[in-house]
Formats: C-alpha cells, sequence, structure tokens
C-alpha cells in the first residue's frame, strides 16, 4: 500500500527570509491527518534567504537529521559544535535532554535550501550529542546509500532510534530496489525530480508512506534526489 502525500498539499508560510513547507504539522500547522508517519515526525522543507536565519532556540528529546540540497547552512549550539554544512553533508543532533542551537546562511547571493527531519528517539532524556559526516556524490549516485541508522554502519550518522534513512541520485531510466522487511514500513521524500515507485509517480515535493510491500523499485522519471525513510 502507497499512500501519496503530494507536494501542494503540504503545509506552506512563506516568512519572507523562510520560505518552508511542512509534509507533517509543524509549528502554526496543524493538520491531525498528517502528524507523523510512525517514527518520522517532521520533514520540513526550507529555504533561507541569503543573510537571513534561525536564531537560537531550543529542543529536546528528538533526532534532528539536516540534508542540504543547496547552498550552505552555518550551525552553532551549546555543546561547542560549529560549521557550515554543504550539499552532500549529513548534520545529525540528538536534542535529548535539552540543547540550544542556530543556523545561519551566510551567503550573500543564494539561498540555501534543506531539509530538516525529525525522528523519535527510543527514549527520552539521552546525553544530547552531535555528528555531521560528508557522503561523495559518487556513493548516491544511481544507488541508496546509507546516511543514517541506529547504529552507524556503513560510515552513517548514528541515530537513537530503529530507523535507517538512504539517499540516492538517479539518472533518468535508473532503477534501485529496496527490501522491506516484515513488520516494516518505508517514507520516500522526492528532494528533486520525479520518480516511479512500484509504478506509482512521485514528483518534486512529494511523499508517499509505504506499508505492507516486501520491495519497493524505485525508477528515476528525470535526474532526481531521493530519500528513502525504512522505518519499523
Amino acid at each position: 500500500m502507497i499512500g501519496v502525500r503530494k507536494a501542494n498539499e503540504r503545509g506552506h508560510f512563506d516568512f519572507g527570509w523562510l520560505n518552508t513547507y511542512h509534509s507533517f504539522s509543524f509549528g502554526e500547522y496543524f493538520d491531525p491527518a498528517n502528524m507523523g508517519f510512525r517514527t518520522l515526525r517532521v520533514i520540513n522543507e526550507d529555504l533561507v534567504q541569503p543573510g537571513q536565519g534561525f536564531g537560537t532556540h531550543g529542543h529536546r528529546d528528538m533526532e534532528i537529521v539536516t540534508y542540504i540540497l543547496r547552498g550552505g547552512l552555518e550551525h552553532k549550539d551549546s555543546m561547542g559544535n560549529g560549521g557550515v554544512i554543504y550539499p552532500g553533508e549529513v548534520q545529525r543532533m540528538s536534542a535529548g535532554t535539552g540543547i540550544m542551537h542556530s543556523e545561519f546562511n551566510h551567503a550573500e547571493d543564494e539561498t540555501v535550501h534543506f531539509l530538516q527531519i525529525w525522528i523519535l528517539p527510543e527514549k527520552k532524556g539521552i546525553e544530547p550529542s552531535y555528528e555531521q559526516t560528508y557522503f561523495p556524490e559518487a556513493e548516491r549516485k544511481n544507488k541508496l546509500r546509507l546516511i543514517a541508522s541506529r547504529n552507524g554502519s556503513d560510515g552513517s550518522v548514528t541515530i537513537n532510534q530503529d530507523a535507517k534513512i538512504y539517499a540516492a541520485l538517479l539518472d533518468e531510466g535508473t532503477e534501485v530496489m529496496h527490501k522491506i522487511e516484515t513488520n516494516r514500513h518505508a517514507w520516500i521524500q522526492i528532494a528533486r525530480g520525479s520518480v516511479e515507485i512500484n509504478g506509482v509517480r512521485l514528483n518534486k515535493g512529494d511523499g508517499a508512506a509505504v506499508s505492507d510491500e516486501t520491495e519497493l523499485k524505485i525508477v528515476g522519471k528525470e535526474p532526481s534526489e531521493v530519500l528513502l525513510f525504512d522505518l519499523n
């Protein structure tokens, strides 16, 4: 069963400095029919204007993953971590007992475009932590590259949940397969381009909840960038 969440059905706010799309309820956007999928709680597609950003604010008890599509986003947090995240880099922040952080676009003429992902942790009150890893384009080209997992396998960032996140850059006509184990589920998010999953067409900004399927066949209908979440 594949349930499609169309891009134009998402929550949308344009604050001038921030243009943001919410696949699930978040902040001022509340949709009781879309509160998340399994342990995946948030997928926000954010575009931050040059010289703008998110001021210092706090989080607790959430696994936060940032995936950059274009531009550079500077991160600072109360643990002393700091630096700019660029395309190909994945940032993981476990908020745990509490963390303060800020994100800023210091570019003079380039909008930063990224996906912010929240995953519910296995347990509350863990010690906050931070991780950032670069995944070369060649490792994501026409294949599903593991970028986040509970045990940090294959060089992926570590998340405190039984979940895996994969990223793929697909050429037109390229096909990749993903096996879904018994009692597992998946979410597909299309960052750019257009694909078919098991014959269902998804375009930029679309997402899809997948249950009761044994495998996924993902076919690029044009050059595309895709995130796949394998969830319990």
